[in-house]
């Protein structure tokens, strides 16, 4: 018999010491993504179906939970990703002329965790641009993105960048299946060369020649080079090539020891991105910490199709890439009905300072706190002294 208490598979509770971490980067990156001049929206857990699962948002069908609205009888989805509700609130609720710059952070539901020990319960955070095609705002969302990831104390970071029309270019005039060109966009995306070649039998061979070449194009910006030698001269292709080498120099100057890598064969997401996509990943690890890109048909469905380009990550995943934060430092106080003490205690955190009452009995209880002082009575007087001193 299974136990009341335990949690689903892939959910689990958030205890102290994570939770103090998450919530202190929400806000880090909320007021930081403010500083860019983003605006916070809080789309709701629930919609109807067809909202959430229109157009791109389709790609989210199996991770969607679907449940039946009691009131209407209509299907309901919890959330699985937030861009597709951000899309329907740029379009029928703000409906603005010019740019919007949004940002959101809340939890999403995923019915099959995204890797493994993956939670299904990410906190998705997340910026985004609309109404904007030039590089520029492409460039601004990555400068956000990389300032989180350093506010929130990661360390060396390496940013990955491809382009979805490059393989959206060649596969054009093919006439492959939507299901045969996921299934190459799949195997490009494993570099499972094998499987290029077999996926590719049916494309001419200068398309199935350049799928191969796709495969060994990773690296620096040399590989930028290497792509317009190899790769067959086709507009779609030579725009993506010159956006993603724009972007490196931009990225570069700014932060010249960061990694800046190209890899044009994963098309993680492609259903999902129209241009330059990225993800970033601390040094050594295979997990991307975050993705963005250009979505430029995300809001095609909500009937205002305009350019869209943003990023997302996972406040719980990040944590855990984290170091290790120092407890937060406190003041240590008995407990009492002087109304001196209590005076003293008020105006203490009105000050901004923690200050733990140890309730009768429980003296030194303050796991989450690193209380560096007390208030002790002196010659009447409630006064804060140093346990450092104290010892």
């Amino acid at each position: 018999m299974t136990s009341a208490w335990l949690l689903p598979e892939h959910i689990a509770d958030v205890l102290p010491s994570e939770a103090r971490c998450i919530e202190e980067m929400r806000r880090k990156l909320l007021d930081l993504a403010r500083s860019y001049g983003f605006e916070l929206v809080i789309p709701p857990m629930l919609e109807h179906l067809e909202s959430l699962l229109s157009g791109t948002g389709h790609a989210l069908d199996l991770k969607t939970f679907k449940l039946v609205d009691q009131l209407s009888g209509r299907m309901l989805g919890v959330r699985a990703d937030t861009t597709p509700q951000v899309a329907r609130i740029d379009a029928h609720l703000l409906n603005r002329q010019g740019v919007a710059r949004l940002c959101y952070c809340g939890p999403v539901l995923h019915a099959r965790p995204d890797r493994p020990l993956a939670t299904r319960e990410p906190l998705q955070f997340g910026a985004e641009i609309y109404g904007h095609a030039g590089l520029e705002a492409d460039l601004e969302v990555q400068d956000l993105a990389l300032d989180g990831l350093a506010a929130a104390g990661v360390g060396a970071l390496v940013l990955d960048m491809g382009d979805a029309r490059i393989v959206r270019s060649l596969l054009s005039g093919e006439g492959r299946s939507p299901e045969a060109v996921a299934d190459i966009v799949a195997a490009l995306t494993l570099k499972d060369r094998s499987a290029v070649e077999t996926l590719a039998t049916g494309c001419s061979a200068p398309v199935r020649d350049a799928l191969l070449t796709l495969l060994d194009l990773y690296g620096g910006p040399e590989v930028l080079d290497e792509a317009r030698r190899r790769l067959p001269a086709h507009p779609a292709i030579a725009a993506a090539l010159d956006d993603l080498a724009w972007l490196g120099r931009h990225v570069r100057a700014a932060r010249p020891a960061m990694e800046v890598a190209f890899d044009l064969s994963d098309m993680s997401g492609y259903a999902y991105y129209s241009g330059v996509r990225f993800s970033v990943y601390a040094a050594g690890s295979t997990d991307a910490l975050l993705r963005g890109g250009r979505y430029d048909e995300v809001g095609a469905v909500f009937g205002r199709n305009r350019p869209a380009v943003g990023f997302s990550l996972d406040l719980r995943q990040l944590s855990a890439a984290m170091p290790a934060a120092p407890l937060r430092a406190a003041i240590r106080a008995p407990w009492s009905e002087d109304a001196g003490l209590r005076a003293a205690i008020r105006a203490l955190r009105a000050d901004n300072e923690t200050v733990v009452c140890a309730l009768p009995g429980h003296d030194h209880e303050t796991q989450e706190f690193a209380c560096d002082r007390e208030l002790v009575a002196v010659d009447n007087r409630w006064t804060l002294r140093s346990l450092a001193t104290a010892n």
